[in-house]
């Protein structure tokens, strides 16, 4: 199979509207991955199952990744007048903004036919609030189908055109998605039928003290 720069200069070539980048991984695998604007993301992936060479016939996994907000810390170089004649006075200083955060979905892709890959695609949500939409991939990959219910699930991105996207590992009442990083876990475990461990310590705070499991009963 061809090189990953290789394939991104084709693919540019193909989507010349589209934004494109190499991601490098630092892992031994060094598996590299490719970055692509949301709105060429299912034209991408058919591209990438149809073409003769790729054929890239089997979507085998669909990862969530949460990005929160975060403090970024810059240096600002000031040039101001220096003395007449001289040089300017160049100063420095430290200022902070806010990167907004991000949700991601990574898809592994591999060809049966040519017995090549992965081939690994990558697209970020706007935001984590009212921006989290991405194209679902399962009318190219029907394997993405329950992956990306699970990605919804427990991240919170919502696939535009999936076929049946609801909650796959939480029950519907659920509140949240486990899976992102600022998520509170609940310490009331009320529904927990057989509490035990540190379940059992938190489910203790929320049962009245002669219904807790473990709890004295009262002499006869």
């Amino acid at each position: 199979m061809e090189s990953p720069e290789a394939l991104r200069d084709r693919l540019l070539a193909r989507f010349p509207g589209a934004s494109l980048e190499l991601v490098a991984n630092g892992s031994p695998s060094g598996q590299v991955s490719f970055r692509i604007d949301p709105a060429f993301l299912r034209e991408v992936a058919r591209f990438l199952r149809d073409d003769p060479e790729l054929a890239l016939d089997q979507c085998s996994n669909v990862t969530g990744l949460d990005s929160p907000d975060r403090e970024v810390v810059e240096t600002v170089k000031e040039s101001q007048p220096g003395a007449p004649g001289g040089p300017p006075v160049v100063t420095e200083r430290k200022q902070t903004r806010i990167a907004p955060g991000h949700l991601e979905v990574i898809y592994h892709l591999y060809s049966v036919a040519r017995r090549h890959g992965p081939v690994i695609l990558r697209a970020r949500t706007g935001n984590r609030t009212d921006a989290v939409s991405l194209p679902s991939l399962t009318p190219v990959w029907r394997s993405c189908e329950f992956q990306e219910r699970e990605v919804f699930d427990l991240y919170g991105v919502v696939f535009e055109g999936h076929p049946d996207l609801r909650r796959i590992l939480m029950w519907d009442a659920f509140t949240g998605h486990p899976m992102r990083k600022d998520y509170v876990e609940p310490d009331d475990y009320e529904w927990e039928p057989t509490p035990h461990g540190d379940v059992l310590a938190k489910a203790r705070r929320h049962y009245p003290s002669a219904a807790a499991p473990g709890a004295a009963q009262p002499s006869p």
